[in-house]
C-alpha cells in the first residue's frame, strides 16, 4: 500500500511531532484537533522545531518551507479522508480514544489503515471496537517524536499482515527504526521502563542513596544519558503511576504494585516538571 497522506487526529506534542517527521519526509499531512486555534497552535510548535533545526543546519529554509505547505490543518473530521492511514493522538485516555476512533471509523473508507499512538492501551481491545480491526494497528512514536529512531509498530490479534508490512515501510520511510512488537500491557520499552522507574522511588523512600546519587548511578553505571528519577520528573509522575495501575490490573502480579512514595507525590500534586516540582524543582 502506498501511503501518501497521512492523517493525525491530535494537534498535541505527540501529533504535531508525527507530522514534522512525515511532513519533512515528503509525506503529506491533515492533523485535525477540536480547535482552530488547538490546530495553530500545533503547527507553530513545527515551525519553532524546524527553526531550531535551521539554527543546527540540518535543514535549509526552503526545506522549512517546503515541509510546511505539506501539513494542512483542520478542525474537521471530513479532511481526514484523502488519507490512506490516520494515526490517532490523542491523550493516553482510553474513553477519548474509543470515541475519537469511532467517528473516525464510522468516516473513512473501508481500505484506510487506522493507527493508534498509544503508549498502554490494548491494539486488540481498541481494534475489536472498529469495523476494520484487520487494518488497525499501533504506532507508539517516543517523545520527542522528531528526534527519537524508534517506533513500537503494534500488533492486535487481528492485524493483517498487509496492514503491518505497509505500516513498518512508512515508518521506515520517515526514517525511523521501527521494532515489531506483540500486543500486550506496556508492550516493549515502557513494559522494561516504568518498572525500573517504580523501583528508583522504592530506592529513593527506602533512604539507600540520594536522588542525585540514585540518578548519578543508573548514569554512570548503566550508561543511561538520565536517570530514571529525572526520568520520572520529564515522562510526568502521574503517567508513571497510570502505567504502573495498568500493569498490577492486567497482569495481577504483584511485582507491578506502584511504590507508596510515587503515589504519594501524585496526590501532593508533584507531578515533575510540568508542575515545577517532582522529585526535583523547576
Amino acid at each position: 500500500m502506498d501511503i501518501r497522506t497521512v492523517g493525525i487526529i491530535g494537534a498535541g506534542t505527540m501529533g504535531n511531532g508525527i507530522a514534522q517527521a512525515c511532513a519533512v519526509s515528503g509525506i503529506d499531512v491533515v492533523m485535525v484537533d477540536i480547535s482552530d486555534t488547538a490546530v495553530a497552535k500545533g503547527i507553530a510548535t513545527v515551525a519553532a522545531s524546524l527553526d531550531r533545526l535551521i539554527k543546527k543546519d540540518k535543514i535549509s529554509a526552503l526545506e522549512k518551507a517546503a515541509a510546511l505547505a505539506r501539513i494542512k490543518g483542520s478542525a474537521r473530521y471530513e479532511d481526514l479522508k484523502s488519507a490512506q492511514l490516520v494515526i490517532e493522538a490523542a491523550t493516553e485516555n482510553y474513553e477519548l480514544k474509543l470515541k475519537i476512533l469511532k467517528q473516525a471509523d464510522a468516516l473513512l473508507a473501508p481500505e484506510v489503515i487506522i493507527a493508534s499512538n498509544t503508549s498502554s492501551i490494548s491494539i486488540t481491545k481498541l481494534a475489536a471496537a472498529t469495523s476494520r480491526p484487520d487494518r488497525f494497528i499501533g504506532m507508539h512514536f517516543f517523545n520527542p517524536v522528531p528526534m527519537m529512531a524508534l517506533v513500537e509498530i503494534i500488533r492486535g490479534l487481528q492485524t493483517s499482515d498487509a496492514t503491518h508490512d505497509a505500516v513498518h515501510a512508512m515508518a521506515t520511510a520517515l526514517g525511523k527504526s521501527p521494532i515489531t512488537v506483540k500486543n500486550a500491557p506496556g508492550f516493549v520499552v515502557n513494559r522494561i521502563l516504568v518498572p525500573m522507574i517504580n523501583e528508583a522511588f522504592f530506592v529513593l523512600a527506602e533512604g539507600l542513596a540520594t536522588p542525585e546519587d540514585i540518578d548519578a548511578g543508573m548514569k554512570l553505571g548503566c550508561n543511561q544519558p538520565i536517570g530514571p528519577l529525572a526520568l520520572a520528573d520529564m515522562i510526568g509522575l502521574d503517567v508513571c503511576l497510570a502505567v504502573m495501575d495498568v500493569y498490577l490490573a492486567e497482569f495481577g502480579d504483584s511485582k507491578y504494585r506502584p511504590c507508596p512514595l510515587l503515589k504519594e507525590m501524585v496526590a501532593a500534586g508533584r507531578l515533575g516538571r510540568k508542575t515545577g516540582q517532582g522529585v526535583y524543582r523547576y
